[in-house]
């Protein structure tokens, strides 16, 4: 363990600017001090007993700081980092991308300035026996730190042109081109550095897009690049710079950029996982590494528990998630609206230890072929980890993949083996709800519960427009009056796939999704019931999962009763125990065209008791509007 910081590092890094680019960097202790969190970033000032400089971690080390392995007051080896300027400020600091803990915590500050005053008294310790100078290198050795230093040597910072032009005029093998290239990580870019050169992939391109706004007319694209670490970013280019390199930037090729500017991202409009966004002028340079060995980027994940995608519920934000396979249904037929072309869909279910589940669709090529590994493994129960999710609103919460999704099943991360132990040790026991139930379709603000957008029935009815151009979401309380007896109040349904089946000739039934004959099948309820309120009353439509709760038993039990004899119709009994009960209904308002004539409906999205204390609090919260109101 290591108990003292290398003398004058600090200040010997400053003074050489070649020592940034250097290959074989001497070893540099430093220690920790004023370490605090700024964003998802630790800033800090490294101090070597004479010197400090601010500092910064990179986000990757952030967990080793959450962890503990690196403190403050600590000391630290640096291993990988760059020497970047303020801009603003005639100073510089320190971007650290790599580096180790080598010494426990130290009580305070390290102080070596008394002690250097000390040897200067004594006329023994000013004698410094110099290394002898190498007349081909010219190096010098500083005995004091130990750090070797080339005084001649100058930093250039190179363009990506330059490098691939050397690359081109040197016939040196691939090992030593890379030696004399000095490529930054994306995580190491920030708006204040000046030269840099990245290599990365393309690993998504958008479409070029023409726009007018009150400046004028232009046209803009953008891609997405990854790094060989897995760090994503997204390029914006206009105008001519967008002409210049659209047909350049080729999706899966590897390229060096340099001469972009960087800036922080806007959330409403990106797409990558990274606090800032890219923009490319027509001065950049983008050069295709072509001859260059090429490189898989690793798949970096964010997730989000699946209790939590109510916040994200029809956001511009992309999601990632893991979680283990519950089901996978037959591969689907949709047809796409736009050009009426059918298009392969399959949906699966996954759940995590927040013990939700939610339903994800995979669409295209993924349907098809990731889709058929999940079916065929589905009694195992899997591990899926998902990047880029989009979040849609349909039946309270859903996800769907998009064209720059990607599937890893059973990955090989502390995440996967962590979920997978849980459930094979509880989970795969305990019963789980969908993460739509209760929860309706939202807008800005998040997901939306019972109490909120709450109306009265006569808002529905009184308004016939309502729901003409999109489907429109309320809350409303009302009591069930009546649900009609004779009505087809269920269908026959497949066990797997749930979709509507019909008898086959012999015996069993047949579903057209599935493709398969069962012996046995099940019912579900497609149910019209009456609601009632102070204001007015009208029919809801209420499916299998809201009429459960409703009637508080299944389709299935309920057609037994519906069979049976006897003096007491336990059917007719059954229907009247649940009307003149009061619920709480999140309820979608529609337009539906029936024989040339447009009809409101109204389809029940969640169901619950009333809340008692809840109830009174929304009434409360009501009496104090009004009066504010009123004042």
């Amino acid at each position: 363990m290591q108990t003292s910081v290398t003398p004058d590092a600090i200040s010997t890094v400053l003074s050489n600017p070649s020592f940034d680019s250097s290959s074989e960097r001497p070893e540099i202790v430093v220690q920790v001090v004023d370490l605090k969190p700024i964003g998802n970033r630790y800033t800090f000032s490294a101090n070597d007993g004479k010197t400090r400089v601010k500092a910064m971690f990179t986000p990757t080390l952030t967990p080793e700081i959450i962890s503990g392995k690196i403190q403050n007051l600590g000391l630290i080896r640096l291993i990988d980092f760059t020497v970047n300027d303020i801009s603003s400020k005639s100073t510089k600091y320190f971007l650290v991308n790599k580096c180790e803990a080598v010494g426990s915590v130290l009580d305070s500050d390290i102080n070596l300035e008394s002690k250097s005053h000390a040897e200067a008294s004594d006329p023994k310790k000013q004698k410094l026996e110099h290394s002898p100078v190498s007349p081909v290198n010219d190096v010098k050795t500083d005995v004091c730190t130990g750090i070797t230093l080339k005084p001649k040597q100058e930093f250039v910072a190179k363009s990506a042109s330059q490098i691939m032009s050397e690359q081109r005029g040197n016939a040196a093998p691939a090992a030593r081109m890379a030696m004399t290239r000095r490529v930054h990580p994306l995580v190491s870019l920030n708006p204040y550095q000046g030269n840099w050169t990245i290599k990365v992939r393309v690993t998504n391109k958008g479409v070029m897009r023409n726009y007018k706004n009150a400046r004028g007319e232009g046209c803009v694209f953008n891609v997405e690049l990854t790094d060989e670490e897995g760090t994503q970013i997204q390029a914006t280019m206009f105008n001519d710079a967008a002409r210049k390199f659209y047909d350049r930037f080729q999706l899966g090729k590897v390229y060096y950029i340099s001469r972009g500017s960087l800036k922080l991202a806007n959330k409403q409009f990106k797409t990558v996982q990274n606090d800032y966004e890219m923009t490319l002028n027509e001065n950049s340079e983008v050069e295709e590494a072509s001859s260059e060995e090429m490189f898989i980027p690793e798949t970096k994940f964010n997730f989000v528990p699946i209790e939590e995608l109510g916040l994200y519920v029809n956001q511009k934000e992309l999601i990632d998630l893991i979680g283990v396979v519950q089901s996978v249904s037959p591969t689907m037929s949709i047809r796409r609206r736009t050009d009426n072309e059918m298009i392969p869909k399959r949906d699966i279910t996954l759940a995590d230890e927040s013990k939700k589940t939610v339903v994800v669709s995979l669409w295209n090529d993924l349907a098809t072929g990731i889709g058929q590994e999940l079916l065929d493994m589905a009694d195992k129960s899997p591990v899926v980890a998902i990047k880029s999710l989009k979040v849609g609103d349909f039946q309270g919460v859903s996800l769907s993949t998009i064209s720059r999704s990607n599937v890893v099943i059973n990955p090989e991360s502390p995440e996967a083996k962590k979920l997978k132990s849980w459930f094979d040790s509880e989970g795969k026991e305990i019963s789980m709800s969908s993460i739509g139930s209760g929860m309706s379709p939202s807008s800005k603000n998040g997901s939306r519960s019972m109490y909120t957008d709450r109306v009265l029935l006569s808002h529905i009815t009184s308004n016939p427009s309502l729901g003409e151009e999109k489907p429109v979401f309320f809350s409303t309380r009302a009591y069930i009056s009546f649900i009609k007896p004779d009505q087809t109040m269920w269908y026959q349904a497949c066990k797997t796939c749930n979709k509507k089946v019909t008898e086959a000739l012999d015996s069993g039934y047949w579903c057209e999704g599935c493709q398969k004959k069962y012996e046995e099948c099940s019912l579900r309820y497609i149910m019209a019931v009456k609601v009632t309120d102070s204001s007015g009353e009208t029919w809801i439509s209420s499916f299998n999962d809201e009429a459960e709760k409703i009637l508080g038993c299944s389709a299935d039990d309920l057609n037994k009763l519906r069979s049976e004899g006897g003096e007491v119709n336990e059917y007719q009994t059954k229907l009247k125990e649940a009307t003149w009960s009061s619920h709480v209904f999140r309820v979608s308002v529609s337009q539906n065209e029936y024989n040339g004539e447009k009809r409101q409906r109204v389809t029940v999205k969640g169901v619950a008791p009333l809340d008692f204390a809840a109830e009174t609090r929304l009434l409360l919260q009501d009496i104090s509007n009004k009066n504010k109101a009123s004042q």
